[in-house]
This record gives C-alpha cells, structure tokens and sequence, in this order.
C-alpha cells in the first residue's frame, strides 16, 4: 500500500511586496511554531521580516514525541537521544523530514521559483535541520542559514560533504557566545568543520547573546539575504 502522503506542513507566510522572484524558508527552534517565529522577529524589529521580491515561509514541525523531554509531545523537526554534539543523531526522524519540507521546496519550483532562488535556514534546532537538508539533498539552493545552531560530532552532514563533488551552498552563521543551551564552541565547531569540507561559511559571533535572536543579527541576515536573492531586473522583450 506504501506510505500515506504526509499532510502538508502548516506555515505562516509573508508575501512579497511587489513581484515574487524568490523564497526563503525559515525554520522555528524546537517547541515553537511558524506563526511563533515570525511574531518573535516581528517583535524584534517592530514589523514583519518582508522583502519586495521574496516570499517568507515559516513552517510549524508536525508535533512528535521528543527524547530530552521525557517523549512528551512537541514541535520538534526531529528527535535527539540528547542536546548535545557528542552523541549520535536520530538519522531516521531527520531524514522522514528532510522529505516533508523536499515537498514544501518543490511547491515554490512548481510555482515558478528557480531552486538557485531559494533559501532556507534556521533558529537552533531549525538551523540544524536547514544544514541537513541542504548539504544532503539540495545543494543547489541558493544558500542556507544557521542562528545558533549545530551539527553533531559525526553528523551525516560531514560524511555527505566527504563524498562531495559539486559547488555547496554558502553558509551564514550567527552565534551568542553567552548561549547555555546550545554553546558558541558547538557552532564555532560546526562552522570549522564545514569550512573544512568546501563549504564557504561566515560565523557572526555576538558578545553576551544568550540563546536568542537580536536585532542587529537579523539585520545582518537580512542584508545577507538580499545579496544571495537579489531582485532581479524585469525582463524587457
């Protein structure tokens, strides 16, 4: 019989202003929804984050059972045995949504939106998820972002990227070195390995940030999104 499609992710979009020539899509830390992430930036910067020519999608993760909350219920992208770098990943949770948002990237191509004009990134567990679904299986996206994230020890990133022969995605990366939850030195980690591996990467570090956004990230994020996505001139015949 095969598996059920699954249901389309939920998600809260911001339109483009004018004609849509791009997308961003922008994944929620674990626990939240899409909704939740776009009122958390509207928040910080007294408005949407909202661009002429690019679509903003925030997808809600299907709630799952989650590990380090004892297996209660949560919006969690996928499980971890434990929030750390050194121990194993829950390769079969990543993977079953690496297809689910394959399919929400695949409905911007069907609307018209060429891959190489289409971002996706992250806060936290969100970054990480981007970083998998990226470097794995679509690595002709125009770029990904991680906002306090990592990547385990031996991720199946790293070994993906061992094998890899085509040009990657660059990385923009920011960090809080006061974050408890997720520690600057994971991220710092990350960025090193992927540089490593061909990755080109930039690593934003902000002094005293603990595991949060600021304002002045997300204006750096924005600026370094419309230099991978800029508008594009409108075809004269």
């Amino acid at each position: 019989l095969g598996m059920a499609a699954p249901a389309a992710l939920q998600r809260s979009v911001v339109s483009p202003a004018g004609r849509h020539t791009a997308s961003l899509i922008f994944l929620h830390g674990s626990g939240d929804t899409g909704q939740g992430a776009r009122t958390w930036i509207k928040q910080i910067l007294n408005q949407d984050m909202a661009f002429q020519h690019i679509k903003v999608i925030y997808p809600t993760a299907p709630a799952r059972p989650y590990t380090p909350m004892k297996g209660a219920f949560s919006t969690v992208w996928f499980d971890r045995y434990k929030i750390s770098s050194d121990c194993p990943e829950h390769i079969e949770s990543i993977d079953s949504m690496c297809w689910g948002l394959t399919d929400l990237i695949n409905e911007e191509i069907k609307n018209g939106i060429a891959k190489n004009r289409i971002l996706i990134g992250g806060f936290s567990m969100g970054g990480g998820m981007a970083m998998h679904l990226a470097y794995r299986f679509h690595r002709d996206l125009a770029g990904v972002f991680a906002l306090s994230s990592f990547l385990n020890k031996d991720s199946a990133v790293y070994q993906a990227l061992k094998r890899n022969e085509s040009v990657l995605p660059e990385l923009f990366q920011c960090h809080g070195t006061a974050d408890e939850l997720v520690l600057y030195s994971w991220g710092e980690e990350t960025n090193k390995m992927l540089k490593s591996l061909g990755v080109s990467t930039s690593l934003h570090t902000f002094p005293n940030l603990n595991h949060e956004l600021s304002r002045t990230e997300i204006e750096k994020l924005k600026t370094w999104i419309v230099k991978k996505l800029p508008i594009e001139a409108a075809k004269t015949n």
